[in-house]
């Protein structure tokens, strides 16, 4: 198994598509990152800091949309693999949008699409106090894992870290990659311990891209964009300017940690879908 390059960019997102678009490309063109790199974007990349209500407004088609031709073409110029962080996009409800984390090949191909599954409704002692995901978002009801020539990629988004059952229903993966928009107040509880749990008990590197710094809204947003190690070293971090963090990996490591202690074969339990919930 070989080396591969992963890297997160950290943004401080606003309500203005465009300008997140060009934040994005122009972060890539000066990092010149390796090609085939594994590249996480943050949770609501491409909009935050507004309504959430105005999410509805820009919403695509799933295949189909500016933002998606946009992201398409900025993995095919960097020949990278975009883990697309989140954009809305159009569902059965015609008053929600799917939170959907699009995912690009190096040549603009989408690989797949990861529809956020935990919905963040919870109190926090900051300045928006009150969240409530549910009331535009429809839940997704799909884990995604993509084969790649460079190892088994799951995705999650924020909120779905809290959850290890969803990742226990990933199998084997290689990386893990999270975009993510925590809460200032949160991700300095939990954070790194709920990121370094992660990469412990699947084995595998975990790339976390968060928002970061107060956005337009008075939203407040933790930042730290991480890269951990199967074994739960923190390899690379960005604490909260934004910006790209990357660490190259050999997916060796992998082998090593699972070969010394099988914690897949000693697993007792399995994971299920729960559409009740």
């Amino acid at each position: 198994m070989q080396t591969v390059n992963l890297a997160a960019l950290q943004m401080t997102s606003g309500p203005d598509v465009d300008a997140n678009l060009d934040f994005v490309e122009a972060q890539l063109a000066e990092a010149a990152l390796p090609a085939h790199t594994v590249v996480v974007l943050p949770e609501c990349f491409a909009c935050f800091g507004t309504r959430d209500g105005f999410l509805l407004t820009i919403a695509e088609s799933p295949g189909d949309g500016p933002i998606q031709t946009r992201l398409a073409e900025i993995a095919a110029r960097f020949e990278c693999y975009l883990v697309a962080g989140t954009i809305p996009a159009t569902c059965d409800d015609a008053q929600k949008f799917t939170a959907s984390c699009f995912v690009f090949g190096p040549d603009g191909k989408t690989l797949d699409c990861y529809q956020k599954i935990h919905l963040f409704d919870a109190a926090v002692a900051d300045n928006t106090k009150a969240y409530k995901e549910s009331k535009y978002t429809q839940a997704g009801e799909q884990v995604v894992v993509i084969d790649t020539p460079h190892g088994r990629i799951g995705v999650a988004v924020c909120y779905d870290v809290r959850f290890p059952g969803l990742f226990d229903a990933m199998g084997d993966i290689d990386v893990l990659v999270l975009p993510a928009a925590f809460t200032q107040v949160t991700g300095a509880a939990h954070w790194h311990t709920l990121l370094r749990a992660r990469a412990i008990e699947k084995q595998c590197f975990v790339v976390a891209a968060n928002q970061t710094g107060t956005h337009e809204n008075g939203r407040e947003t933790y930042g730290h964009s991480v890269i951990y190690s199967p074994w739960g070293d923190l390899l690379a971090e960005r604490e909260t300017a934004t910006g790209i963090v990357q660490h190259t990996v050999s997916l060796k490591d992998i082998n090593k940690y699972r070969q010394a202690m099988p914690l897949a074969q000693h697993n007792r339990f399995r994971s299920h879908f729960d559409k009740s919930s």
